[in-house]
């Protein structure tokens, strides 16, 4: 990577990159690879299995609610959780059911003193975030039940479907490593191996969610 792009990476956060407008881009199905395309629908089927009518759900990193808006009336309470401003408007505009609310907020320190059947972050949004282990604590504060905390995450098989899916919504890949991979417009996303997921959460069960990730329940 060149000086240059080392410069304009280090200038990016990835706070800056989504407060530019990259989720309604990366979830426009026309630039999804396949194996992305693949994924997205596995976390889908896998939220269909495991939440049951009733549940009371907090989503961290919501973004526009598309996990909770598909979930729907099978929720007695859906709380979505996000740090950019304009996901949460548009989630609300979005989403019209009663039993689900939106709130702008950091997702290490989330404003709220219930406590839920499910919490999860999905679509590797854990791996975007600069306090994972922030992240990790909070979510066992407010779904304190074990195995009631759920992530998916990529796996290192993700990397070819990722350059392919970052380049179609303008992110081109510039650095590559055995953790994560860096756009050129200063998108940070890491993928993992079971053993690092393990070392960083501790007693969890793992699963492969299509052929490029992982569900992770904690």
């Amino acid at each position: 990577m060149s000086a240059k792009h080392c410069r304009f990476a280090q200038r990016m956060t990835n706070d800056k990159v989504y407060a530019a407008g990259l989720l309604i881009r990366a979830l426009d199905p026309a630039t999804q690879p396949p194996a992305i395309r693949a994924f997205l629908s596995a976390e889908l089927d896998l939220l269909s299995d495991i939440v049951r009518p009733g549940t009371r759900m907090i989503d961290i990193g919501c973004g526009t609610g598309r996990h909770l808006a598909f979930l729907g009336e099978r929720l007695r309470l859906g709380i979505g959780v996000d740090y950019e401003f304009t996901y949460i408007v548009e989630a609300q505009r979005r989403v019209t059911n009663a039993n689900l609310r939106f709130i702008a907020a950091d997702a290490t320190a989330v404003p709220l003193h219930t406590t839920f059947d499910l919490a999860t972050c999905l679509t590797n949004t854990w791996g975007t975030m600069s306090n994972p282990t922030g992240v990790l604590d909070e979510m066992r504060r407010l779904a304190p039940q074990r195995r009631c905390r759920l992530l998916s995450v990529f796996s290192q098989t993700s990397i070819p479907a990722r350059r392919e899916w970052y380049r179609r919504f303008g992110h081109e890949v510039r650095e590559e490593t055995a953790d994560f991979l860096l756009t050129e417009g200063g998108l940070r996303s890491e993928h993992f191996s079971e053993a690092r997921l393990r070392t960083m959460i501790g007693d969890c069960d793992i699963r492969p969610l299509g052929d490029v990730a992982y569900a992770v329940r904690f």
